[in-house]
C-alpha cells in the first residue's frame, strides 16, 4: 500500500519522447503504479516538442513498455489509457509554456487533484536552463499544492557551469523543492553503507586510519559507448561516472557519523568529505581509452572505431586516480577510484583493505601482505558484502589460506528494487536525503576542475582488459594493488 504521506499529484515529464523516459522512467512509473506505490489518482503528463496527442503518446508508451515485457499487454494498455496524457510545447518563445500551464490546471480540475506537481526534467544539459526559465515564466514553479523539480545528471559540465546551473535553479525554485537525482543513491546496497557502518559497532571501530591500509572503489562496465557517442565525446569517463556516481560512493564510505537521520545532517557530512580532499596532482590521475580487443570471446572495436566517434578522439573511456582525504579519520589512507568501459565484467565494488599485522610468524611478510584481510562491498551485480580473512588449512602443517564470509541480498530478500523506483518514491514523499544538494554538486566539481582544465596524456588498453598498465602502477608505486572483489 502507498505511504500515507504520499499525496496524489500530477507527475510531469519534460522530454517525454526521449530515450531516458522510454527506456527507464516510464517502466519505473508503471511498476510503482502496479505495486500501489503511486498514490491513487496520480496522473502522468508527458511533455515534449514532438506533435502528438494523448492517443499517440499512449501508443508510443505502450510500445516501449511492451518491448520491456513488464506486464501483460492488456494490463499495460489499461495503465496507459487511464494514467498517461501528453502536451506538446513549441521550441521557443517567452510564453511557450502557457498552454502547458493551462493543460495542467485543466487535468487537475477534471480529475480533482489538489495541485501537487512533480516536474521531471529528462533533458540534456543544454536544455535545463531554458526549461527552468520557461517554468518560472509560466508560474509553474509554485502552485496550489507543493511543487518539486527533479533534475537528471549531469549537473553541469564543470565547476563554472555547475554554479551557473545552480543559480538558474534558485532563480525559480527553493532548494527544498529541488531533487538532483543520481540513481546510484537509490541502490539498496549504497544506502546500506550507512547501516553497515553506523549500526555495527565492530565495523565502525575498524573504519579508520588505525586499521585500514587503503580503499579502492571500482565501477567496471563491459559495454562500450553503444549509441551514446555524441554525449560521450563531450563528456568522457571523468564527467560521466567519476564526478557523480563514484564520488557519491566515496562520500558515503568516508563520511563521519551524522548527528541525526535528517537529510541535511547526512548531506552535511558528505560535503565535509569533499571539502577535505587534497588537490589532485598530475601523478594522481590516469586516463585511458579502449582499443580493439576481445571480450567474452568476441572481437570488439576500439573506441575510435565506434560509430559517431572522432577517429582521433582524445576522450577517455577509463579513469583511475588516487585521492587523499586530509582529516583525522583518513589521514595517510589513500583512496583509489577507477571506472572504465569495455572491461572484463560489469562490477561495482568498494574494497577496504586492512593493515597487515606488524609481525607474522605464520608465513613470510611478503606472502602475508599479498593476502590482507578485506571488506568488500558489492554494489552490482550480486549485491552484498564479503569479509576476507585468514584460516588454518586442515593438517599437521601450519598452512594459512584466505577464505570469504559472504552476505547476498538476493538470498535473504529476493530481487531488489531499481534505484529509480526508490528515488521516485522519495520524491513523492518529499524526502531529499538521497539526492544531491547544490553545495555538494559544486564541491564535487571542484575536485576535478584542475584535471578537466589540464588533462594528463591519454593511454590505451585493449578491450577486455582491466585498463591500461599505468592504472596498475598507480597503486603499485604506493605498495598497493587493485582487488576485483
Amino acid at each position: 500500500m502507498p505511504s500515507p504521506a504520499a499525496e496524489p499529484h500530477l507527475f510531469v515529464v519534460l522530454g517525454a519522447t526521449g530515450d531516458l523516459m522510454q527506456r527507464k522512467v516510464l517502466p519505473v512509473l508503471y511498476r510503482l503504479s502496479a505495486s500501489a506505490q503511486f498514490p491513487a489518482g496520480t496522473l502522468v503528463l508527458g511533455v515534449a516538442r514532438r506533435r502528438l496527442d494523448d492517443a499517440g503518446f499512449r501508443t508510443m508508451a505502450l510500445d516501449s513498455l511492451s518491448s520491456g515485457r513488464v506486464a501483460e499487454p492488456e494490463e499495460l494498455r489499461r495503465y496507459c489509457d487511464s494514467v498517461l496524457y501528453y502536451q506538446s510545447v513549441p521550441d521557443e518563445g517567452d510564453d511557450r509554456f502557457r498552454a502547458l500551464r493551462e493543460r495542467i490546471e485543466g487535468l487537475e480540475k477534471e480529475h480533482h487533484l489538489p495541485g501537487n506537481r512533480v516536474f521531471y526534467l529528462a533533458l540534456p544539459l543544454d536544455a535545463l536552463g531554458p526549461t527552468l526559465d520557461a517554468l518560472g515564466a509560466a508560474g509553474l514553479n509554485s502552485g496550489p499544492g507543493w511543487t518539486r523539480v527533479v533534475i537528471e545528471k549531469p549537473f553541469g559540465h564543470d565547476l563554472a557551469s555547475a554554479k551557473e546551473l545552480n543559480r538558474n535553479v534558485h532563480r525559480h525554485f527553493d532548494e527544498k523543492q529541488v531533487f538532483r537525482i543520481d540513481h546510484y543513491l537509490g541502490k539498496e546496497t549504497v544506502q546500506n553503507l550507512l547501516v553497515f557502518r553506523f549500526a555495527n559497532m565492530f565495523v565502525e571501530s575498524l573504519w579508520n586510519r588505525d586499521r585500514i591500509d587503503h580503499v579502492t572503489i571500482s565501477v567496471a562496465e563491459e559495454l562500450g559507448v553503444e549509441q551514446r557517442a555524441a554525449y560521450y565525446e563531450a563528456a568522457g569517463a571523468l564527467r560521466d561516472m567519476i564526478q557523480n556516481h563514484v564520488t557519491q560512493i566515496l562520500t558515503l564510505v568516508a563520511m563521519e557519523p551524522p548527528a541525526t537521520r535528517e537529510e541535511d545532517s547526512i548531506r552535511n557530512e558528505k560535503v565535509k568529505v569533499l571539502q577535505s580532499v587534497a588537490p589532485l596532482g598530475p601523478d594522481d590521475v590516469v586516463r585511458g581509452q579502449y582499443g580493439p580487443g576481445t571480450l567474452n570471446g568476441t572481437s570488439v572495436a576500439g573506441y575510435r572505431q565506434e560509430p559517431g566517434v572522432d577517429p582521433h578522439s582524445e576522450t577517455e573511456t577509463f579513469v583511475a586516480l588516487r585521492m587523499r582525504i586530509a582529516n583525522w579519520r583518513w589521514q595517510d589512507v589513500p583512496f583509489f577510484l577507477r571506472t572504465g568501459k569495455r572491461l572484463p565484467q560489469r562490477r561495482t565494488v568498494v574494497v577496504l583493505t586492512f593493515k597487515a599485522p606488524p609481525v607474522s610468524f605464520f608465513q613470510t611478510a611478503a606472502e602475508y601482505e599479498s593476502n590482507p584481510d578485506r571488506i568488500t562491498i558489492i554494489i552490482q551485480p550480486d549485491e552484498g558484502f564479503e569479509l576476507a580473512f585468514e584460516v588454518k588449512m586442515p593438517g599437521r602443517e601450519m598452512r594459512v589460506q584466505t577464505h570469504r564470509m559472504r552476505f547476498k541480498y538476493s538470498q535473504v530478500f529476493g530481487e531488489l528494487p531499481d534505484g529509480y523506483e526508490t528515488l521516485l518514491v522519495d520524491v513523492m514523499l518529499g524526502d531529499p536525503t538521497h539526492f544531491v544538494r547544490a553545495d555538494e554538486v559544486e564541491e564535487s566539481w571542484r575536485l576535478y576542475d584542475s584535471v578537466l582544465a589540464a588533462p594528463p596524456p591519454l593511454t590505451f588498453y585493449p578491450a577486455g582488459s582491466w585498463g591500461p598498465g599505468e592504472a596498475q602502477q598507480l597503486l603499485e608505486k604506493w605498495g598497493r594493488r587493485w582487488y576485483y572483489g
